[in-house]
C-alpha cells in the first residue's frame, strides 16, 4: 500500500472521528471547546467510537461544564482507562492541563 493511500485512509478516519464528535457533543459545542480538548476527544472517538464514548456520562457532563480536572478524573474511572492505561493516562494528563 502506498504512503499516499495510507494518508487518504487516515484523513477519512480522522474526518469520521471529527464528525462523530460533532454528532455527540453538538457541532457548535464541540467547535467551541478548547483545541486541546477537541484533540483529546477526537483521539478517544477514533479509538472507541461514539457508542462507547457516549456512555461516559460523568465524563461528558464534566466536558459540558468545562471542568477539565473532573473530566480527567472521570476518564480514569472507566474500563477504557484500565484497558489502555498508558495511552489513556497521557490523554487525561493533557486534559488536566487545559
Amino acid at each position: 500500500i502506498s504512503e499516499e493511500r495510507v494518508k487518504e485512509c487516515f484523513e477519512a478516519d480522522l474526518d469520521l472521528a471529527i464528525g462523530e464528535c460533532n454528532a455527540l457533543y453538538g457541532r457548535g459545542t464541540f467547535n467551541d471547546l478548547p483545541d486541546e480538548v477537541q484533540q483529546i476527544l477526537v483521539n478517544m472517538m477514533f479509538n472507541m467510537g461514539r457508542t462507547r464514548l457516549s456512555k461516559f456520562k460523568k465524563f461528558n457532563a464534566a466536558i459540558a461544564e468545562s471542568d477539565w480536572k473532573t473530566t480527567a478524573i472521570e476518564g480514569r474511572d472507566s474500563l477504557w482507562y484500565r484497558q489502555v492505561t498508558n495511552r489513556a493516562e497521557r490523554l487525561m494528563e493533557r486534559m488536566e492541563k487545559v
